[in-house]
């Protein structure tokens, strides 16, 4: 496929724009009709995204942060913004997501499907409401998290991200899953739709080229590229491709982060658990984007408790940062 670009627009101009910038971005005005295009585009990416959050999807707002360097030395971890022009792309991406697994099980072709099940730890989350003076209901239930979140995201916006971790984190992780046209897979818990399919991004993520081989065959009147068996081995591999590709991009984000705190040892720092397991407690500072392991005094907290930990290790080639804990409060 060839595409023809006539404009070179970007995020943070357009944003500033569509909230009302007097000055329309030059690459804009250039192209005759493209404003107004976007506005329209604009207008349906925030309608769709409130259909979206009134089915019960959750609106979790996670803080993403990229090392900025000063020569070889890393001078800070800078939060990455969200804004409308990137809503625009998203909100777009998930429909096309859902049409493309209901188009391949309407013509009768498998799909592989991004699903993220019902919540195992369920009674947890009701627990962190709880401690926020909200009662969820004893099963699960997306419109009734959705509307909590929604209630802390207005009473509490700087501490919202860290609520938004903590229930990432008991959501539990996606995995790819073969579906037959006529199956019944698990949905996608945190978007509140049952028919999901990565296909938006085939040059970087593997399952997404494999809908598009699907689409293709299916749109071309070709017979289906892949039997059953295949697709169950392809999409078992690609969760743990996937899998294994997060562990070494934490691996990165942990040693950049080391090296930023590697002076620092000794401090004491606000915080919240993000992790509790066997494999060990994790906490998140609530003043830099940094991720740690709780060393010393980790025994009884669980995710989402506030505690205040001291910095005592750093490794920047392993990517550890150690903290203990200093002291522990319940939300009020």
């Amino acid at each position: 496929a060839l595409v023809h670009n006539h404009a070179k627009l970007a995020y943070n101009s357009i944003a500033a724009w569509l909230d009302g910038a007097e000055n329309m971005p030059e690459a804009v005005s250039s192209f005759p009709g493209l404003a107004e295009n976007l506005r329209l585009q604009d207008k349906a990416a925030q309608n769709m995204k409130k259909l979206r959050h009134i089915h019960g999807a959750l609106s979790l707002e996670t803080i993403e942060a990229k090392p900025v360097f000063d020569g070889d030395q890393i001078r800070v971890l800078e939060i990455e913004e969200k804004n409308r022009a990137k809503a625009i792309i998203e909100d777009f991406m998930i429909a096309a997501n859902g049409v493309t697994a209901r188009y391949l099980s309407a013509n009768g072709f498998p799909s592989i499907r991004r699903v993220v099940r019902t919540p195992k730890r369920w009674e947890r989350i009701v627990e962190i409401a709880r401690e926020y003076n909200y009662e969820l209901p004893a099963d699960p239930d997306s419109k009734a998290l959705e509307e909590f979140l929604t209630k802390q995201k207005a009473a509490d916006p700087l501490r919202f991200p860290d609520l938004s971790l903590v229930v990432i984190k008991l959501l539990g992780s996606g995995e790819y899953i073969a579906e037959l046209p006529e199956g019944n897979a698990p949905g996608h818990f945190g978007l509140a739709v049952k028919d999901y399919a990565h296909s938006t991004a085939p040059n970087r993520r593997y399952p997404d080229l494999l809908t598009q081989r699907l689409l293709k065959a299916s749109l071309e009147g070709k017979p289906i590229p892949y039997d059953i068996d295949e697709l169950d081995q392809l999409a078992t591999h690609c969760t743990e491709a996937e899998d294994a590709a997060k562990k070494v991009e934490r691996r990165v984000e942990k040693s950049a982060a080391a090296l930023l705190l590697e002076s620092r040892i000794g401090e004491q720092f606000e915080s919240i658990v993000t992790g509790a397991s066997e494999k060990g407690t994790w906490v998140r500072l609530l003043t830099i984007p940094v991720e740690g392991k709780l060393v010393e005094g980790f025994e009884g907290l669980d995710v989402g408790e506030p505690v205040r930990v001291q910095l005592i290790d750093t490794n920047v080639e392993q990517g550890y940062i150690d903290f203990k804990k200093v002291s522990s409060r319940r939300h009020g």
